[in-house]
């Protein structure tokens, strides 16, 4: 069958695209279940497996960093709008749902094997017996991802068409909206280029010259250093420009929850343990542990 050659105007989405149906009612997609649209290419494959690497890399620098992981489907969403745009193709929504698709899938499987694979390496300080070969961390990685995806498939209907506007699915709604936007060509990707230039840059300084720490603290002043050595009082801020491009990915809300559980710890976990067992040897059951909790 000959593709459908005639550029479609995508100017948004129907009007009940993020509501429940009312009875009779149907929805009509944007693009056309008649039509032909350029989908699984080249360009949409390759340029989804490139966004697989890049963001596969980022998160698990990031997870094992500060122990949390971005959703890579916006930002992924937002470059293949900006390079479709930039390279002029028609059509290309159907090809920026496959690249963000294939690229997001990514995240996953970093997000599951980047809290796991390394306590298998830690544990091996402790029982030598137990080994890992890349190999075995590559297949379990890989039948780990094929595994979910197969498990995903039979529900794809009963989300997608079933539960039509019945769940709000907010990171999924904002990755349409940057598809769907795709009419404004490149314009889409020029903040985040903008921003990782900028973040390049800090994060050159703060490694290259160390005009300032990455990380501040209340040590670099006599009275909080004689806070965290009396109390274990601390406060420490990291200033890196991944953790506060992560920041304002995850949102206030969830930003302000993990804030408030560091805050938690530090300022009254870890002072009150210290208060109420400083000089008690809490070994859990290990006898080779002999510092005191404070």
């Amino acid at each position: 069958m000959k593709e459908h050659q005639e550029e479609d105007k995508f100017t948004g989405l129907p009007e009940n695209a993020f509501r429940e149906l009312k009875p009779g009612e149907v929805y009509n997609p944007l693009m056309s279940p008649s039509k032909n649209y350029p989908e699984v290419t080249f360009w949409s494959v390759s340029w989804g497996i490139a966004m697989a690497i890049l963001f596969s890399a980022a998160a698990a620098y990031l997870g094992l960093k500060v122990g949390q992981v971005f959703e890579a489907a916006i930002p992924i969403a937002i470059i293949a709008v900006g390079v479709s745009g930039a390279a002029k193709r028609k059509n290309a929504l159907g090809e920026n749902v496959i690249i963000q698709s294939i690229g997001a899938c990514s995240g996953v499987i970093v997000a599951g094997a980047i809290f796991t694979l390394p306590a298998l390496y830690i544990l091996q300080a402790k029982y030598p017996e137990m080994t890992v070969t890349f190999m075995q961390v590559f297949i379990s990685s890989l039948l780990g991802g094929v595994l979910g995806i197969l498990f995903l498939i039979p529900f794809r209907k009963y989300f997608v068409s079933d539960m039509h506007g019945k769940y709000p699915f907010p990171e999924a709604t904002a990755t349409t909206q940057v598809l769907v936007s795709g009419e404004k060509e490149g314009s889409q990707a020029k903040p985040l280029l903008i921003a990782g230039l900028i973040g390049g840059l800090y994060d050159f300084i703060v490694a290259t010259f160390g005009w300032w720490n990455e990380n501040f603290t209340t040590r670099v002043c006599g009275f909080g250093e004689m806070l965290a050595e009396k109390a274990k009082f601390v406060f420490k801020v990291n200033t890196g420009a991944a953790v506060l491009g992560l920041g304002y990915i995850v949102g206030l809300k969830y930003a302000s929850i993990i804030c408030a559980g560091s805050l938690a710890v530090w300022w009254i976990i870890i002072p009150g343990m210290s208060a109420i067992w400083g000089d008690s040897v809490l070994n859990a059951w290990n006898p080779d542990i002999t510092s005191t909790v404070g």
